[in-house]
């Protein structure tokens, strides 16, 4: 961001004072009256972080900073203008009438009165005149040269207004971003933790080093009481310095009197104590009940994105990377664990213990550094050298084999995949019981869930899929992230979108059973649906407040990120060209930070045909949303032409938006196997492509590679469906699946109507493939909700008539006994769900029984893992085995059973129990608040539930943003659940208003403008075609 960089309207906006002190003039020139002021002492000196470096041509002059001395050809053009208006008087002079009145003649006897017409005609001249003489006289000299005058600058450095610290003495930065002058070089961090009052104290020592001139030091802390600072200079000796705090922006700084030169060692230490948090960031507390009942604690880190803060002072942005030391004082009776092995532990006078750890290898950023104090256990393994060890609680220990097995795996992949060795010496998997995030990649400690990394013997293919995807997205994370860093949030992509697609990637190479590939088609169409939205952002979007940050967070950031770069790949001609492409990147900047640009240029760089990564992506990360391709055809000329899929219209963006969008295609002749696919790219507006004349229909978009959707127009949505009809399996099941997506997004769009929808299912009535089944029941579910909560009885009856007659078969066709096949698995698991929500009769019956079954057993007999979900819904319809389930959920050590047993729970329609779980979640005794997005998830789902959750929202809103931070994960997904299935006026100035009156409590979220144009979105499809869909049902 540069700084102080202003236009028009922020000028407008300063103090009088500060617009009129600014004129142009040639000399002298901003940067140097930056660097050196002291001819000018009036003035403060500049800093250079606070200057905006203008081309040699712009020249300022601040009034009173110099003399006011014109050179030769200013005194010219002064001395002309002067002269102008003089020889403008006498040439008016000379011209007079001999015959005026005002001619001097000899003296007359007598005077005569000049009449009043004569005087107002005189006055009037005199006025004139004057005027115009004094126009010329004030004009600037530049007026009559040739070129005239220099424009204004208007990005010439305008002094900042500093904000008082919180002693009332002025803080001496004002941006959200820190100044450059300054870089750690390397921490020492002693912290003591105690976990019966929950409060810690640390000591920071950070060396640094001055990157140039400046009189302060700027960094980053948050709810410390800092009790000491001293500040050593090279090889001086340190002495006691004042900490300024600004707390909007959790700065801290040190001025000094003297410049620190460029090039200086400094250090600063920091005595300081806190609370440890009790939200789930920074340095944190949590619990767990152990196998007696009794409460254990423990501490851990959770910094990304802007935590690390919370727990030491800190440069806490992620280009500011240094080497870490981290000494931990704990009890005997508990354990710490940290990025790098532990060096050595010390004895201490007071009883405690001291932990030394190895100090960083490589350079880090703040983010990543993690520590945990606790009482686990753990198994071990060495893969290619390094030793994996996964942490649990002791009760869990036998659950920790899978992932031990699963990292040890990947870890050996990617060290010879990337050609560089991961290069900690360890590398540590653990499981926190009270835990936010899915995972977090902190670098050598890995910390997770209990859900996302422990699985007992007994667990589905289903469960392992989830648990081996998330090892392997942060393991993914210690090279895109880790080893090679974003260097700001705007580019977050370059992390999360690259390790959700080295997850896919990788279990599709070394585990093949788990079948990603439907998860990551699923995942792509997701993506897509909250891309359609205008209130979607580039990949890369501009970041520029704490929670614009945690917003990055998204579907966008993590899946669309992966869907481009799987885009890419399949794009490139050569097979290896996209792995070479990151190979080259991540050696080019390995320890250092990179934009998006960078990652082009290196795939560039290899490509074969020398094609221009660069331009062709930057049309994917550089503006927001997707394509819509449209095809129509005349003879053997189809005729391909693009524009923004909106689904909200925008007129300014609609028109001058294009993609450099690589079309993939397959037709009647050969569709299935790889070698079918042919290739196009559609780089303007409007393009023809030529085909055989016998060719019957194209398919686009093959598997769904690309990240558009393609309209065929009426004839060829009637081509394909007619193909479909007569064999269901002409196409790949991906591509069954996309052209299911892309019509409900079109129908969704308006650009087709739902009859069209219906027709296509229709023509696949034996479809029994597991992604386009899926797909197909998600869509169709989620508009059977849209109509519950509008209480459309009549039309619900209809849908849920229509799904049952659609895929009856295949539902009752459904074995309940155990499954091996994961795709198998998976297909099953959405067509019994289905079935028991519609409360098909068969399907409620068997779930019931399968319960009963399962209590007789004394919960020892074992349900399906893909088949829990079902059963555990259905039991908690009823008052008593509701409650089963939940005495079930606070005693079994299955945590994948257990997240199933609560959705259960959270699925009742009985109010009182509703209102019980969301407070249960929220007070965090009984349910785990890092649950609450969940809960109130599967709440909404109901009909009764999803206005409980509305109010409860409103209710808590407070609550809810102390536990998560505004615009985090976690609250978009409350946003999202809440309101996404309103779709009537009512519920959208409800929502709106609530929103706009929350002010700096989250009513500028990128989020509420979603849930705006959703609510607005289904509104419009339902007024379209609620009269109609009796009809087409």
């Amino acid at each position: 961001m540069d700084l102080f960089d202003s236009n028009a309207a922020e000028r407008a906006n300063l103090p009088r004072n500060m617009i009129e002190n600014s004129m142009f003039e040639e000399e002298p020139d901003v940067v140097d009256l930056a660097k050196d002021s002291s001819a000018f002492s009036a003035f403060p000196t500049l800093d250079p972080d606070e200057v905006a470096y203008e081309p040699r041509s712009s020249r300022l002059l601040v009034r009173g900073l110099g003399e006011n001395d014109m050179d030769d050809d200013e005194e010219d053009c002064e001395s002309s203008a002067r002269l102008l208006g003089m020889s403008f008087m006498n040439r008016s002079s000379s011209h007079r009438s001999n015959s005026s009145p005002y001619i001097r003649q000899s003296p007359p006897r007598t005077c005569s009165r000049p009449s009043a017409r004569t005087m107002v005609v005189c006055v009037l001249v005199l006025v004139i005149v004057a005027s115009l003489t004094m126009v010329l006289y004030f004009l600037p000299g530049c007026i009559f040269t040739r070129d005239g005058c220099p424009k204004a600058n208007k990005t010439a450095p305008l002094e900042p207004v500093y904000p008082n610290s919180t002693n009332g003495e002025l803080f001496p930065w004002a941006e959200l971003r820190l100044p450059r002058s300054i870089r750690p070089l390397s921490y020492e961090l002693t912290l003591t933790p105690n976990l019966d009052n929950m409060t810690f104290t640390g000591i920071a020592v950070i060396e640094m080093s001055v990157s140039h001139n400046t009189k302060r030091i700027v960094l980053h802390a948050a709810n410390l009481n800092i009790t000491k600072a001293t500040f050593k200079l090279g090889d001086g000796g340190a002495q006691d310095v004042t900490v300024l705090e600004y707390k909007p922006r959790q700065q801290i700084a040190v001025k000094f009197s003297e410049e620190l030169k460029t090039g200086q060692h400094c250090v600063l230490t920091f005595d300081y104590s806190a609370n440890l948090s009790h939200t789930y960031d920074g340095f944190y507390n949590s619990s767990y009940t152990d196998k007696d009942g009794n409460k254990r604690v423990l501490a851990a880190t959770q910094f990304e994105p802007l935590s690390a803060r919370k727990a030491f002072p800190c440069f806490d942005e992620p280009s500011f990377k240094a080497t870490f030391l981290i000494r931990i004082n704990r009890k005997p009776t508990y354990m710490t664990l940290s990025n790098m092995p532990q060096a050595k532990t010390t004895p201490l006078r007071n009883g405690l213990v001291q932990d030394e750890f190895e100090k960083t290898n490589v350079n880090m950023s703040t983010y990543l550094v993690a520590f945990v104090v606790a009482n686990f256990t753990s198994v071990s393994s060495t893969a290619s050298g390094t030793k994996v060890s996964v942490y649990a609680v002791p009760e869990k220990k036998e659950q920790t084999d899978f992932a031990l097995a699963a990292a040890s795996k990947l870890l050996q992949f990617y060290n010879e995949f990337f050609e560089i060795k991961y290069p900690l010496k360890k590398l540590d998997l653990v499981a926190i019981p009270d835990f936010l995030a899915g995972a977090m990649e902190n670098w050598g400690l890995v910390t997770f869930r209990e859900t996302t990394l422990l699985l007992d013997n007994s667990s589905s293919s289903l469960e392992k899929q989830v648990v081996a995807s998330v090892i392997a997205h942060e393991l993914a994370h210690q090279w895109f992230g880790n080893l090679v860093t974003m260097s700001w949030w705007n580019d977050l992509w370059l992390n999360e979108g690259f390790a959700t697609y080295m997850e896919y990637m990788s279990l599709q190479e070394i585990m093949p059973d788990l079948d990603t590939g439907n998860l990551f088609l699923s995942m792509r169409f997701r993506a897509m649906d909250k891309d359609a939205l205008n209130s979607s952002h580039p990949v890369s979007a501009e970041v520029n407040t704490p929670e614009q940050v945690e917003e990055m967070f998204d579907s966008v950031s993590y899946e669309k990120g992966a869907s481009i770069l799987l885009m890419l790949n399949a794009s490139l001609p050569k097979e290896q060209e996209f792995k070479k492409g990151i190979i080259q990147y991540l050696k080019t900047f390995s320890g250092l930070n990179t934009e998006t640009n960078d990652l082009w240029n290196s795939l560039t760089q290899v490509s074969s045909q020398s094609q221009n990564i660069s331009e062709m992506m930057s049309t994917w990360a550089s503006q927001k949303g997707f394509p819509l391709v449209t095809m129509s055809r005349k003879g053997d000329k189809v005729i391909l032409s693009q524009e923004p899929f909106l689904l909200t219209s925008d007129s300014t963006t609609k028109g001058s938006r294009l993609w450099n969008i690589p079309i993939t295609y397959v037709n009647d002749s050969c569709s299935l196997a790889s070698e079918c696919r042919q290739m196009f790219t559609l780089k303007s507006k409007t393009e023809n492509l030529k085909v055989p004349e016998s060719v019957q229909w194209l398919k686009l978009n093959y598997k769904n590679t690309g990240f558009y959707i393609v309209d065929y127009g009426n004839d060829g949505w009637n081509a394909l469906t007619d193909a479909l009809s007569n064999n269901s399996t002409i196409l790949t099941p991906e591509d069954r699946a996309s052209l299911i997506h892309n019509i409900f997004a079109l129908s969704r769009m308006g650009r087709v109507p739902f009859e069209q929808v219906l027709s296509l299912l229709n023509a696949m009535s034996n479809e029994t493939g597991t992604a386009p089944v899926k797909e197909a029941l998600l869509q169709l579910n989620r508009i059977n909700r849209l109509l519950d909560k509008r209480q459309e009885s009549g039309l619900v009856a209809r849908m849920k008539t229509y799904i049952l007659n659609h895929f009856g078969s295949l539902m009752k066709n459904q074995s309940w006994e155990e499954e091996q096949s994961l795709s198998k698995q998976e297909l099953r698991s959405s067509l019994v769900f289905t079935a028991c929500i519609l409360n098909e009769e068969s399907c409620i019956d068997k779930a019931k029984s399968l319960f009963k079954q399962y209590k007789d057993s004394n919960f020892t007999m074992k349900i399906p893992g893909d088949l829990q979900q079902a059963v555990f819904t259905v039991a908690a319809q009823s008052e008593d085995d509701w409650k089963t389930l939940l005495t079930l959920y606070t005693t079994t050590s299955n945590d994948a059973e257990k997240r199933k047993i609560l959705k259960g729970l959270a699925s009742t329609q009985d109010p009182r129990r509703i209102v019980w779980i969301l407070k249960a979640s929220l007070n965090g005794a009984i349910i785990q608040t890092q649950e609450l997005p969940l809960i109130i998830n599967t709440v909404c789902n109901g009909f009764i539930g999803h206005l409980f959750a509305w109010d409860f929202i409103q209710i808590n809103w407070d609550r809810l943003i102390e536990k998560f931070p505004v615009g985090s994960f976690a609250i978009q997904t409350i946003i999202k659940s809440t309101t996404s299935q309103f779709s009537t006026q009512a519920h959208f100035d409800q929502v709106q208003a609530f929103f706009s009156n929350l002010k700096q409590r989250g009513s500028q979220m990128r989020s509420v403008q979603e849930a705006l144009e959703t609510i607005r979105l289904n509104k419009r499809w339902m007024e379209s075609n609620l009269q109609a869909l009796g009809k087409w049902l």
